[in-house]
C-alpha cells in the first residue's frame, strides 16, 4: 500500500492535518481562499487586491486585527455573528474548503480521482474512475452551511 502525497504549490502558506501537511504559494492559497468565501456565500465574486489581503489574514489568523480594505471591517463589525464553536465558525469553514480542495486536487494527481462536467448543473464534479459507468462515479462533498446572512457586499 501506498502513502498518499501531500498537497505542494509552493512554501508560502502550510495547512495540517494529522499525518497530512499541505503547503501552498501565495496565489494558490488567495485563490482557495476567495473560492472558500464564494462557496460558502460569505462574498459574491473576485475580490480586489485589499480584500483578498483581508480574506487571506482571516483564514492564516483567525482574526483581522489591522483591516486594509471594507472587507476587514466588515468582518470585524459582524464578528460575533461570524465567530462560534469551531465547526460553525467562518474561519473553520474556509480552512476546511481550503484542505478540502487541495487533497481533492491530490487526489487527482495521484490518479484516484477525476474530474467531469456535469451538464445539469453547468460544473465540475470529483469521479473516482471506472465502476459501471464510463464516466466513473461522482463522489458526494458533505455540504457547507451558509454566511450569507451576514454576506460582504460592496
Amino acid at each position: 500500500m501506498s502513502r498518499r502525497g501531500n498537497y505542494d504549490s509552493g512554501e508560502d502558506f502550510v495547512l495540517e492535518y494529522g499525518e497530512l501537511r499541505f503547503t501552498f504559494n501565495e496565489g494558490d492559497f488567495s485563490e482557495r481562499c476567495e473560492q472558500a468565501a464564494i462557496k460558502v456565500g460569505f462574498v459574491g465574486g473576485r475580490l480586489g487586491e485589499e480584500e483578498l489581503e483581508d480574506l487571506v489574514n482571516l483564514a492564516v489568523n483567525g482574526e483581522i486585527s489591522e483591516p486594509a480594505s471594507a472587507l476587514g471591517e466588515h468582518v470585524n463589525d459582524c464578528w460575533p455573528e461570524l465567530v462560534g464553536p469551531a465547526e460553525r465558525s467562518l474561519v473553520h469553514w474556509l480552512r476546511r474548503l481550503i484542505f478540502r480542495g487541495a487533497w481533492l486536487d491530490q487526489r487527482v494527481n495521484e490518479g484516484e480521482l477525476s474530474i467531469a462536467f456535469e451538464e445539469e448543473t453547468g460544473g465540475f464534479a470529483y469521479v473516482q474512475p471506472g465502476g459501471s459507468s464510463s464516466d466513473g462515479e461522482p463522489i458526494e462533498l458533505a455540504p457547507e452551511p451558509s454566511w450569507g446572512r451576514v454576506a460582504y457586499r460592496r
